[in-house]
Order: structure tokens, then C-alpha cells, then sequence
């Protein structure tokens, strides 16, 4: 089955920045749009920001300016850099994935895939 794990969480002081990596592993044949997306007790699940397989970012208004993601399709991987962090911005991190793979029973299946989650606390 296809996996996605995440790495780079952790406890940082408001203004710092961290960088979240997220490597995808399984019989994949194709990843479509990869995207993080952070959830914090009692609320919703939100999109962080998204990157199309053609390398096209998006991300939420709210965050604008002080996040880049990226990914490295040969390797699988998706990364989101954030800078001047604050309070607000602890969540538990999510990435997530389209992707295209080859299922224990061959065969072509295409699903949305989940990490299970960094934890990324911003705090004085």
C-alpha cells in the first residue's frame, strides 16, 4: 500500500521558522496534487497549500508570504517551508496526496492518501 511520512515538526519560538518533509513510498505510479494541510483540537481540517505534479503552488490566503512548498517528483517527495511562525500556526500537520498505485490485489486504484500528521507547536 502507499504510504506518506512526514518529518520536521516540532517546538519553536514565535518568528522562527521550520521545515515540514513529507516522502511518499509504496507501487506508485503517478502523485497528482500533493498539499499539507493542519488541524488543531475542535477545529476542522484546513488546506495549508497545494502543488500540482507540474510544480504550481497554491496556498491559503491567510498564509500568504510566509510559506513556499515544493516537491521533487523523482524522489516523492513534498515540502512546505515556513517562516515567522506564529502562535496561531500550532496544528498537528498533515500531508496529503492524490495518487495513483498498484492496490495488494493488482490493481490501478487512485486515492487520497494521508499522512499521519507532525506535530508543530509555536510558542514563547
Amino acid at each position: 500500500q502507499v504510504q506518506l511520512v512526514e518529518s520536521g515538526g516540532g517546538s519553536v519560538q514565535p518568528g522562527e521558522s521550520l521545515r515540514l518533509s513529507c516522502v511518499a513510498s509504496g507501487r506508485i505510479l503517478k502523485i497528482n496534487d500533493m498539499g499539507w494541510y493542519r488541524q488543531v483540537p475542535g477545529k476542522q481540517r484546513e488546506l495549508v497549500a497545494s502543488i500540482t505534479s507540474a510544480g504550481s503552488p497554491s496556498y491559503a490566503d491567510s498564509l500568504k508570504g510566509r510559506l513556499s512548498i515544493s516537491r521533487d517528483n523523482a524522489k516523492k517527495t513534498v515540502a512546505l517551508q515556513m517562516n515567522s511562525l506564529k502562535p496561531e500556526d500550532t496544528a498537528v500537520y498533515y500531508c496529503n496526496a492524490d495518487v495513483r498505485y498498484v492496490s495488494e490485489s493488482e490493481d490501478f486504484t487512485r486515492r487520497d492518501i494521508w499522512g499521519q500528521g507532525t506535530q508543530v507547536t509555536v510558542s514563547s
